[in-house]
C-alpha cells in the first residue's frame, strides 16, 4: 500500500504528466529577449522545466555558466549532457542550496502548483543577492477570461478540463503580493501582447486589429520580473536564512 507521501507525489505527477510539459513557442521566444534585454548571465533554473523545450534554448543561447533544470517529470533522453537535471516534487523545496542560482525561470508553472506564496519564498532562497526571478502564468484578467468567469463559473483556463493540473488562478495583485511578502524588490509586469479571440483561438485580437488591441484585455498571460535585494555587508557575513 502507499504511503500518503508517496500517493500525493504520483497526484502530482500525473497531473504533470497531462500538459506533455511544454508550454508555447511565443512564450519560450519572449523568455529569451528578456534574458538578452536584461543582460542575464550566471547560473539558472528552468523551473518546472518539463519536457525541457526552455532548457534547451537556454544552452543555445551560450551566456549561463550552468542551466540547471528541475521537474517532477524525467529527464528527457536527449537532454544535453551539461544540463544539471533535478528530479524534484515542485510542491516542495528543492534539495539545492541556499543561494545557488543567479537566474530563476518558472515558464507557466506556478499556476500549476499547491502554494505559490511557498514557491516565491523558494525562489528567494535559491536566489544570489541580486538574483532575478522571472514568472509567466495565465492572466486572468484579459476579455476571455473574464467572460468564462461570468457564463462559466471559472476563469477560462481553470475549467474542468485543465484540472488538476491547472490550480491555482493568479491574477496581477496576487503575483506582486506573493512576491513582496517572500521579500523580492524592483517588481514589475507586463503582458504578452498575445491573445485568442474566444471561440477562435487560432485567430489573436492583435490579427484583428491590426495590433491596436494589446495589454492586460487582450493578452492571455502575464509576466512578473523581481529582484532578491542586495545583502548589506553585516547580512553577508551572517548565516542565511530559510524563509
Amino acid at each position: 500500500m502507499l504511503s500518503s507521501e508517496t500517493s500525493l507525489r504520483a497526484r502530482r505527477k500525473a497531473a504533470a504528466e497531462t500538459s506533455a510539459g511544454i508550454s508555447a513557442d511565443f512564450l519560450y521566444d519572449r523568455y529569451e529577449q528578456i534574458i538578452r534585454e536584461r543582460h542575464l548571465s550566471g547560473s539558472i533554473l528552468d523551473f518546472g522545466a518539463g519536457q525541457g523545450f526552455l532548457t534547451r534554448r537556454l544552452i543555445g543561447m551560450n551566456r549561463f555558466s550552468s542551466v540547471a533544470a528541475a521537474d517532477i517529470l524525467p529527464k528527457s533522453s536527449d537532454m544535453p549532457s551539461q544540463v544539471v537535471w533535478i528530479d524534484a516534487d515542485l510542491d516542495e523545496s528543492l534539495a539545492e542550496p541556499d543561494e545557488s542560482f543567479d537566474v530563476i525561470l518558472c515558464c507557466e508553472v506556478i499556476h500549476c502548483l499547491e502554494n505559490p506564496r511557498a514557491v516565491a519564498r523558494e525562489f528567494f532562497r535559491l536566489l544570489h543577492s541580486n538574483g532575478t526571478v522571472i514568472i509567466s502564468t495565465p492572466n486572468n484578467e484579459s476579455v476571455r477570461a473574464i467572460a468564462a468567469l461570468w457564463m462559466r463559473g471559472h476563469f477560462v483556463d481553470f475549467g474542468k478540463t485543465s484540472y488538476p493540473f491547472h490550480k491555482t488562478a493568479l491574477l496581477k495583485t496576487d503575483l506582486d503580493r506573493l512576491l513582496g511578502e517572500a521579500g523580492f524588490e524592483r517588481r514589475e509586469f507586463f503582458y504578452s501582447n498575445r491573445g485568442g479571440v474566444p471561440k477562435r483561438l487560432s485567430v489573436t485580437w492583435q490579427q484583428v486589429s491590426g495590433g491596436w488591441l494589446r495589454g492586460k484585455r487582450f493578452s492571455d498571460n502575464i509576466f512578473a520580473i523581481a529582484r532578491k535585494p542586495s545583502r548589506s555587508p553585516s547580512q553577508k557575513s551572517a548565516a542565511p536564512v530559510h524563509a
